[in-house]
């Protein structure tokens, strides 16, 4: 059992320092899953909505936790500290996940769990096996816990902690260190929108009308006497679609602006919603399209907030800066705080700014020589 229960620990370690990891540079990413999951149990439950919907608004501290946790455990592990403790967390935190993981695959809910934040995205069922194996290994880990030889690395331990969470509220306060997502500097959105060029495989799905039995084919059965068309999916759909695929941008008419944001050298204010927004960014912000004025970069507003609000709160701030619409889940992917500001250069990122590092406007012209 001893050899079993090291390769155990070392497997997972690895596992939860990686996964954490990925995660914990932007909580953020994670807090949406997290709240969306509970959002689909408060309608699914709706006796215990109440109780969802207290974790779906504090889903972004919840986030923080478990992703600076899974680091600290991985380490943890990793080094063989504390196991009996260690034991009992890992446990806790993978029954969790597996019951995430399984809701979400068995009633096709929330479709892609976030187990490796946007680092790398498994689909529902891949994602519970996942937690399936991890949790057998886990098991074995719990059950051999008192033959593990303790270390007493606390310092080490100490300081993993802090950094863990160090590194999750940077990424909360500024924006994720490491940006795995579509939008991240240096990036061509015009470009992920294009077609991959990859030859979709699909899997077609019969039933046979003389047997009764499924048959699933790599091709279209033209048999229609012995077979019935049942359904079909595309197994590398991930591989076929464009990364980018719901970019569009409109102006308060309807008209589409989208390939208009891609010309030229663009600054995006990007406002997820105006209730989050205080006086001193808007100042910041001002004073930053002020100073734009007659250059080669041209200011423009991306919001998802409803039309009538976001003009009202423009009128009242004095924002000169036009202004267009997007969809919401879109300017969540491009914008971890609110407001963002964004730099394009026909259409590549060229620079991105949370709320508390808003750029001047020599930065700006830094980045586009």
């Amino acid at each position: 059992m001893k050899i079993p229960a090291q390769i155990a620990r070392i497997i997972v370690g690895v596992i939860f320092i990686f996964s954490g990891f990925v995660k914990v540079v932007d909580p953020v990413g994670t807090g949406i899953k997290l709240e969306e999951y509970f959002e689909v149990f408060s309608q699914d439950i709706p006796a215990l909505e109440g109780f969802f919907m207290f974790f779906a608004h504090n889903a972004l501290a919840l986030s923080l936790i478990f992703c600076a946790l899974e680091v600290i455990l991985g380490v943890a592990t990793l080094l063989s500290y504390r196991m009996k403790i260690t034991s009992w967390l890992l446990l806790g935190i993978i029954v969790f996940f597996t019951f995430l993981t399984f809701y979400s695959a068995y009633f096709n809910k929330v479709t892609d769990c976030g187990c490796f934040g946007d680092f790398l995205k498994l689909k529902p069922w891949t994602s519970f096996n996942k937690d399936i194996f991890l949790t057998l290994l886990i098991v074995i880990i719990f059950i051999y816990r008192n033959g593990y030889k303790d270390s007493n690395l606390h310092s080490v331990m100490a300081l993993v902690s802090v950094v863990s969470f160090g590194i999750g509220m940077y990424a909360i306060r500024y924006l994720p260190p490491i940006d795995f997502l579509p939008y991240a500097v240096g990036k061509s959105i015009p470009e992920q929108m294009k077609p991959t060029g990859i030859k979709p495989i699909f899997e077609y799905t019969f039933l046979n009308k003389k047997t009764n039995e499924e048959i699933k084919s790599a091709e279209f059965l033209m048999d229609t006497t012995t077979y019935k068309y049942v359904t079909s999916i595309t197994l590398n759909d991930d591989q076929v679609k464009p990364k980018i695929t719901d970019y569009f941008v409109n102006d308060a008419q309807g008209n589409v602006y989208t390939d208009s944001t891609f010309i030229g050298n663009k600054l995006l204010f990007v406002f997820k919603n105006i209730k989050d927004v205080n006086e001193s960014e808007i100042t910041e912000i001002k004073a930053l399209a002020e100073s734009l004025q007659g250059s080669i970069i041209k200011p423009i507003i991306l919001t998802s907030a409803i039309q009538t609000e976001f003009e009202a709160f423009r009128q009242t701030n004095a924002l000169s800066v036009p202004y267009f619409t997007a969809d919401a889940t879109v300017l969540k992917t491009m914008a971890r705080t609110n407001p963002c500001v964004i730099l394009l250069q026909n259409g590549v990122v060229k620079g991105k700014w949370g709320n508390n590092s808003i750029p001047n406007k020599e930065d700006l012209t830094k980045l586009l020589k």
